[in-house]
């Protein structure tokens, strides 16, 4: 019977501690982002000079795409996370989807939701 490697339940629940802490984190920042997009949208309009409202409306233009990008990923972040907790459970986590061996420890502490080592992923790119 061949036994797969995984990391211990003690390591699983270090990483569930980093991966909530860090959902927390991004959740915050989403919704601070929803926040103020929904809030860029009832911005009163008094009436200014023409041009300084062209210019005021590109740059609200710029930052509400910003924001949107920022929601973007992190929604995606959060999603990421979602799926590592997930992995947890299964006792999957920390595994190498492309060579099945565990991503070091030091990669998974920076990038909890990582699926790959960073040798895969170099070798993913070439």
């Amino acid at each position: 019977m061949e036994v797969k490697a995984r990391y211990s339940d003690e390591d699983l629940e270090e990483f569930r501690g980093i991966i909530n802490e860090k959902l927390t984190a991004a959740r915050e920042i989403y919704n601070d982002a929803m926040r103020r997009l929904m809030n860029a949208d009832s911005n009163s309009d008094e009436d200014t000079a023409p041009t300084y409202k062209i210019l005021e409306e590109g740059t609200q233009a710029l930052e509400r795409e910003n924001l949107i990008q920022m929601a973007q990923r992190q929604q995606k972040f959060i999603q990421g996370l979602e799926a590592a907790l997930i992995r947890i459970e299964n006792k999957t986590y920390g595994i190498d989807r492309i060579t099945g061996e565990l991503i070091p420890k030091e990669r998974l502490r920076v990038v909890p939701h990582a699926t790959l080592s960073v040798a895969s992923k170099n070798a993913r790119k070439h």
